[in-house]
């Protein structure tokens, strides 16, 4: 408490600036009406063998996204193979049973798209693009990639190789090393503190044990296809059944669905120590919202307002007036389980508790007061605004529907979220402000010159401890 305490108690010298807003120019006139986002119509089927199917026609822009997306992302690791899925996910298309990397890529390449792939927290993707006119192509390949992909030794052996030296540049990284701290403090023993691999994880891990995580992971009645672009249904449908109908589960387990702790994390600092920094990253983190509980929107909007819209309060404060930081940014990460609200910011060594004090007080900022109607209106148009650009490209409308599901959640959360967004009233701000902003509920992650940031942080009253 002593955090909030002390902040707080800068609230009534500091708030004449703060609440502040710089006026528009005159003349301007007013807001138009809002448009409603105009969602795509999802059609759902499933397969015989369990397959979740997802499609979504849209005539023009001749071209078709597709996510193949299964359960067992890095919370489904075994806690000694950390960033084992993400090996999966680099060597799934590097060879099947009927197929050699070289000739997936030269079939994708034919059918004017390529492959990609990714190992999430909850999930693993395989995505594909194709030409509307060579689609089927495009799905042949992948369904050939999730049924039968092999993990040739040598593929494996540089695909090690290449994690191994990703790992090494990111751990030059101060964010990274933040982030990864910050999954360990939240998420502590559970399956989401494995968010990165390590050195020793990688060496370890052999390519029967990828075939063998592979057929354990990759099942139909785990898994989604997404399909958006320019097609015809029917016809789709009819190959998605032809070319993945007699994909079978496995006699294996399920993958279990991850789990996140009840108990809110300390709220204290964790010190990454990098000798000859000239900046401190600052990392604040703690619980929120998952992606389906009733205040997920509000919190949205409260964080556009707080700090993750350009034009936020905490950028206002450590950017545009005090010059602290180039970026400052915060966000809402939501995983099946869990959900999480982030604060970042990389500042000089010199304001590193200047800076610190700022964002603790912008937190209890939001938790203490009324937001304004005009900062409660941009905040809604904004994020209204960003989702509407978004769902304009194939590939973010197969994304965000991929995410929905990976959460258990329905298809027609797409066509509600700017409804639920533009019914958020300042009311309801304040309550989830209250919830989730205040500063006493934070974990820090610090990372940089170690005096410095025993010495600028100290006063605050908080342990400070090395980050797990």
């Amino acid at each position: 408490m002593k955090l909030f305490t002390l902040a707080l108690s800068l609230f009534v010298a500091s708030s004449a600036v703060a609440q502040k807003e710089l006026p528009l120019p005159s003349g301007l006139p007013p807001y138009g009406p809002d448009k409603p986002i105009q969602a795509p119509a999802v059609q759902e089927e499933k397969l015989e063998n369990g397959l979740t199917v997802w499609m979504v026609p849209r005539s023009g822009f001749p071209k078709v996204s597709l996510i193949l997306a299964t359960v067992g992302g890095t919370s489904a690791d075994p806690r000694d193979r950390p960033g084992l899925a993400q090996l999966i996910a680099t060597t799934l298309s590097e060879g099947t049973k009927h197929r050699g990397a070289r000739q997936i890529a030269e079939e994708m390449q034919d059918a004017g798209g390529d492959i990609a792939t990714a190992g999430l927290g909850d999930v693993i993707h395989v995505s594909a693009s194709a030409l509307s006119a060579r689609v089927f192509k495009g799905v042949a390949v992948l369904a050939d990639i999730v049924q039968n992909a092999t993990f040739p030794d040598n593929e494996v052996a540089l695909a090690k190789r290449n994690l191994a030296g990703q790992l090494e540049q990111q751990e030059a990284d101060p964010s990274f090393l933040a982030s990864r701290a910050m999954s360990k403090v939240l998420f502590r023993d559970t399956p989401y503190a494995l968010a990165t691999p390590t050195k020793q994880s990688i060496e370890a891990t052999t390519a029967p044990e990828l075939r063998a995580e592979f057929a354990r992971r990759f099942r139909p009645g785990q898994a989604l296809l997404v399909i958006v672009g320019d097609f015809r249904a029917e016809e789709m449908l009819a190959q998605v059944r032809d070319q993945f109908g007699g994909w079978r589960n496995p006699s294996l387990p399920p993958v279990p669905l991850a789990t996140a702790p009840t108990a809110p994390p300390p709220n204290a600092i964790f010190l990454i120590p990098r000798p000859e920094s000239v900046q401190t990253t600052l990392l604040f983190g703690a619980f929120g919202p998952l992606r389906g509980d009733p205040d997920y929107e509000t919190a949205q909007v409260a964080n556009a307002i707080y700090g993750g819209s350009f034009g936020s309060r905490l950028t206002s404060n450590i950017r545009e007036d005090k010059g602290y930081t180039y970026s400052s940014f915060s966000f809402l990460q939501t995983y099946r389980a869990a959900g999480v609200f982030e604060t970042r910011a990389d500042v000089r060594n010199s304001v590193t508790g200047a800076a610190f004090n700022e964002i603790a007080y912008e937190m209890n900022r939001m938790a203490a007061t009324a937001v304004t109607d005009r900062e409660l209106q941009q905040a809604k148009r904004y994020l209204v605004g960003i989702e509407a650009f978004r769902l304009q490209s194939q590939d973010a409308v197969a994304a965000v529907l991929a995410d929905l599901w990976s959460k258990g959640l329905s298809a027609l959360e797409i066509a509600r979220y700017d409804k639920k967004i533009g019914a958020v009233t300042a009311a309801d701000v304040e309550s989830v402000s209250r919830k989730y902003f205040a500063a006493s509920r934070m974990s820090v992650v610090a990372v940089g010159e170690e005096t410095i940031i025993r010495n600028s942080l100290s006063p605050f009253g908080l342990s400070i401890n090395l980050a797990p």
